[in-house]
């Protein structure tokens, strides 16, 4: 016996973005070991490509993960890309996509 169901494209996507979305992280916690890199200033700077005195800004007011270690200031690369990840901007669906072509 099949069971089939009609219904249209954009609420398949829709479906399938809030399924996908709900299990992320369960996907993501069993295939991606955590990375424990510690990162100086420096070594942080040249990561993020931005100069060292925008990451002190950060810190200073508290934008950017770090830990703080007597008069030292360390960041831990999977806390700043978890950070970097709060603003990804996510792709249109490829329905709404081929609405606005059309």
């Amino acid at each position: 016996m099949e069971a089939k169901l009609n219904i249209p494209e954009e609420f398949a996507d829709r479906i399938a973005e809030r399924v996908l979305e709900h299990l992320k992280p369960y996907i993501t916690a069993t295939n991606k070991k955590e990375d424990d890199t510690i990162f100086t200033i420096d070594e942080l700077a040249q990561y993020l490509k931005v100069d060292k005195n925008w990451i002190y800004q950060r810190t200073r007011f508290h934008e950017i993960p770090y830990i703080k270690k007597g008069k030292y200031c360390r960041f831990k690369k999977s806390a700043i890309d978890a950070w970097l990840n709060q603003d990804a901007i996510r792709p249109l669906p490829s329905s709404t996509i081929r609405k606005k072509l059309c």
